[in-house]
């Protein structure tokens, strides 16, 4: 599965560099930031009326597409998928309860 995350975010690496005009992905790059966290909100949005709907296949479709465009957002922002593995393996183990409360302190 992190080989397919892998592969994945080095596609997206790649379309940093590609012209806008030949690229979906290059082509969210250059609406920068805002026009990324636009689309990401867009698909969340179609992730949650699918979960209500309860269509498992709907599910899964726009759940790939929320992931997907989170993971143009985490390229454009220098991170990839490593950065949110790490971090959840930091917390594998922790008590929700205790590592929201511990976030609460800060």
């Amino acid at each position: 599965m992190s080989d397919m995350l892998d592969r994945l975010a080095a596609m997206l690496e790649s379309r940093k560099s590609a012209d806008p005009q030949s690229s979906y992905v290059a082509k969210l790059y250059a609406k920068g930031m805002d026009g990324i966290l636009k689309k990401v909100g867009e698909e969340a949005a179609e992730t949650i009326i699918a979960a209500k709907d309860g269509d498992r296949e709907k599910i899964i479709y726009e759940t790939a597409d929320l992931w997907f465009h989170t993971l143009v957002m985490l390229a454009h922002a220098g991170l990839g998928p490593e950065d949110v593995l790490n971090e959840l393996a930091r917390r594998e183990g922790l008590s929700g309860l205790a590592e929201k409360a511990a976030r609460s302190k800060d």
